[in-house]
């Protein structure tokens, strides 16, 4: 499932990411561009991330990943999810939902961190 969910991620980041470059290039902004292919960078990031997440819960059956994975997946929608709808010209009162996104995805990282550090032990 895990693998699953990070191919679906990374080919809705490719599916994003064209429709920036094609599609929203003629009618955005210079700032709505940039909101746009920030949430792609990161989304493709950390979408990568999540697939080597899922590739090691495949190797290290024991490794606990799913707080991590839910972390970033969450984050990847509150974060990814509100610079892309303001790029679409949604309300950019939507941007305060962003840095929780960055939290979020953040402290996804950080669990994994300790997770690898007592599984070492």
């Amino acid at each position: 499932m895990w693998i699953a969910i990070s191919a679906l991620n990374l080919a809705l980041a490719v599916m994003l990411g064209a429709f920036g470059a094609h599609g929203l290039k003629a009618r955005a902004t210079e700032a709505q561009l940039a909101w746009w292919q920030t949430a792609t960078d990161y989304f493709f990031y950390h979408a990568l991330g999540l697939l080597a997440l899922a590739i090691l819960a495949k190797v290290m059956t024991q490794f606990p990943i799913k707080a991590s994975f839910l972390l970033i997946q969450v984050g990847i929608v509150f974060f990814c999810g509100s610079l892309y709808v303001m790029a679409l010209g949604l309300p950019r009162g939507l941007g305060v939902i962003t840095p929780i996104g960055g939290a979020l995805m953040i402290a996804g990282w950080l669990v994994l961190a300790w997770n690898a550090m007592k599984y070492a032990r």
